[in-house]
């Protein structure tokens, strides 16, 4: 709970500053898909979680060294790709072009976000069962 609640409050108040700048639609219409972009985040993350944790409890090396950092950020992000291009398509009433712009704008961003956020939050409370040494 504490993980989610720091990591997507933070990331409303940037998905929407984000899609407000890049759509140019007000603060309040892209704050909406900030929030429905949000949830659906949570609901991929559990499950991705899941099935990652128990890929990497099947490794023999254990830990989190920058290549499995990547993977996962990489993994995580991909998915959503594929979830809000149409989402924000439609929303915003753009192309499937500028639609995929935009979510690479916000991709850029949160690989980066995502690996920092999940480097410090290990940091802050250790490591899963699943990746301690």
């Amino acid at each position: 709970m504490v993980y989610v609640s720091c990591y997507e409050g933070l990331a409303i108040v940037c998905t929407s500053i984000g899609l407000a700048q890049m759509s140019g639609d007000g603060l309040g219409h892209a704050g909406v898909m900030g929030l429905a972009s949000s949830a659906i985040a949570v609901i991929w993350n559990l499950a991705f979680n899941a099935l990652f944790e128990r890929w990497e409890a099947r490794q023999t090396r254990r830990g989190r060294g920058f290549a499995r950092r990547v993977a996962h950020a990489v993994g995580f992000e991909g998915g959503l790709l594929l979830t809000f291009v149409p989402l924000f398509a439609w929303w915003f009433e753009v192309s499937l072009w500028q639609s995929f712009l935009m979510d690479l704008g916000l991709l850029v961003f949160f690989l980066i976000y995502t690996f920092g956020f999940n480097w410090a939050f290990d940091r802050l409370f250790g490591l899963p069962a699943a990746a301690a040494p």
